[in-house]
């Protein structure tokens, strides 16, 4: 099946001699949502613009649905919606109108049908006749994705989504935007909120310096390059580690109340077996115990590091 988005080897650099973006490849599988995630400079925004043609490439090619962003651009850019992450509106404007604009200009015939069922399905068709400037900043960007919606396009960014909305309103627009991907629509999202990634994403870009390090599934991200942690409660504290644990990754709480193994889950054999022998031979023993998975946060900030 053609991908969404198919990046080959797309380079930018500005009349400034920057070069923000360095030999991409990309492609976005259809109807999937994928996360962007990188550190600020690292590039995200001006892929993103460039892909939606507003920037121009350096070198390179994109296709959106089999379209060149460049030598095809109306047919391509027609298939895009993008949500920016800056709230810019007409504050005077209404909610009908605006989103109504938006889809006068991809050429559009009006479809006061489809307008309403963008607005409702964001919660905002109560809103409907109010200005903008009366609106909460989190309602105001439900309208920016009702206008990127309004000509029905199959590939949706959305840049910063949630950015400067309170933790229930996002939680509410990670729902709207399964509800998306379940109609159909292929999701591209940047994000600073590494939970919004490991909750929404289906795969995970990680760009840094320009560069696409890493493309993965999340879950066989975290798989490769998650560590766990098993943290053994002990039935009395210990001032130290004792020298016979030494072989063991083990660190002592301050209180000296826990200590925690970590270990790689990708090897053959964890050690925990062997630790736990080990703590008995020591005396030391524990009334409970428990393990975590290292987060996405982790992880990702693991891999940009490493690239320093």
């Amino acid at each position: 099946m053609q991908p969404a988005i198919h990046v080959s080897n797309l380079s930018k650099t500005y009349d400034s001699g920057f070069q923000a973006l360095k030999n991409i490849d990309l492609e976005v599988r259809r109807g999937e949502i994928f996360a962007l995630l990188g550190p600020n400079g690292a590039g995200k925004t001006t892929l993103i613009s460039i892909i939606c043609g507003l920037v121009n490439p350096s070198e390179g090619t994109v296709l959106a649905d089999g379209h060149d962003i460049v030598n095809d651009y109306r047919a391509a850019r027609e298939k895009i919606g993008l949500v920016p992450q800056e709230l810019t509106t007409d504050a005077f404007e209404t909610v009908w109108a605006t989103v109504s604009f938006s889809r006068g200009l991809f050429g559009k015939p009006a479809n006061p049908a489809h307008i309403e069922k963008v607005l409702k399905d964001l919660a905002l068709w109560d809103k409907r006749h109010n200005r903008l400037i009366t609106l909460s900043g989190g309602m105001k960007r439900r309208v920016l994705i009702a206008k990127a919606l309004s000509h029905e396009p199959q590939i949706l960014f959305l840049d910063e989504p949630t950015a400067g909305v309170d933790v229930e309103l996002r939680r509410d627009m990670w729902e709207v935007v399964r509800l998306l991907r379940e109609s159909g629509v292929t999701i591209i999202l940047t994000t600073h909120y590494i939970e919004e990634a490991e909750e929404m994403a289906d795969r995970i870009g990680v760009i840094s310096r320009g560069e696409i390090i890493l493309v993965e599934d999340k879950a066989e991200l975290m798989h490769k390059l998650g560590r766990k942690q098993l943290t053994l409660h002990l039935q009395y504290p210990l001032e130290r580690i004792p020298a016979t644990l030494g072989a063991h990754d083990l660190a002592l709480a301050e209180d000296g109340t826990e200590l925690t193994y970590t270990y790689d889950t990708q090897e053959e054999r964890t050690g925990i077996t062997g630790l736990l022998g080990d703590l008995n031979a020591a005396g030391i023993d524990f009334k409970d115990l428990h393990t975590r998975q290292s987060s996405l946060e982790e992880i990702f900030v693991n891999l940009v590091r490493e690239r320093q």
